[in-house]
């Protein structure tokens, strides 16, 4: 029986690749998209399907991208936080990174160096193991006052300049931060409306991102 099966299947094999025809191929894998970020990223106060994974991962299926978008996202989490479960995150495997952490930092008023230091072993991390990197900044409350808000921010714009093949967005909640109309009731955390905002503004970076993994994975 197995004999007469093996046959079978041999001569449809042949009469396929006679005829022009092809065996169908293997259906290509999605690209995987870490997402490492705080609450901001988990969707924090939000109906499940419209925190910030869900929904750019909607977004890229809807401009035909097959991305899994792995949820990295652990409300209150700090950037030393992000860099001490970086290598948990990892066993993914993802092929990309989007890192979006920072805005605990700010919120607790922490020491912009010990920040530094953490964003730089996550960078350097993905850097080492080949992982294209997307690094949204954040900027620290305007009550901590000018200088340190100015040393805050340039955390992220540095570490952009030390790392030319990083993709950079300066400002995780641009066009959403301030707009009672995007915000849930504390002011702090977007609404699903903020949410599509923030997608529709991050992603021309996420595919900019995408595609340096596609041309790595290819080369």
């Amino acid at each position: 029986m197995m004999h007469r099966y093996g046959r079978r299947a041999a001569l449809r094999k042949a009469l396929l690749l006679a005829g022009g025809g092809a065996l169908p191929a293997r259906a290509a894998q999605p690209q995987r998209l870490l997402a490492l970020g705080d609450s901001l990223t988990a969707g924090y106060g939000l109906p499940r399907g419209q925190g910030f994974v869900p929904q750019l991962q909607a977004a890229l299926a809807a401009r035909g991208r097959a991305v899994r978008v792995l949820d990295g996202g652990v409300s209150g989490d700090t950037m030393a936080g992000g860099a001490a479960r970086l290598d948990w995150a990892l066993a993914d495997r993802p092929q990309a990174a989007l890192v979006a952490l920072g805005g605990n930092d700010g919120l607790r008023g922490l020491p912009v160096a010990q920040m530094a230091a953490a964003l730089d072993s996550i960078l350097a991390r993905l850097e080492a193991r080949r992982i294209p990197t997307l690094l949204a900044g954040m900027h620290a409350p305007p009550n901590l006052g000018a200088d340190y808000g100015r040393a805050f921010h340039a955390i992220f714009t540095e570490a952009a300049a030390r790392r030319p093949g990083l993709v950079f967005m300066p400002f995780f909640l641009e066009g959403v931060a301030g707009e009672p109309r995007l915000n849930q009731p504390d002011g702090i955390h977007p609404n699903a409306e903020g949410v599509a905002e923030m997608v529709r503004r991050i992603l021309p970076f996420v595919e900019q991102v995408l595609d340096r993994a596609a041309a790595q994975a290819a080369g």
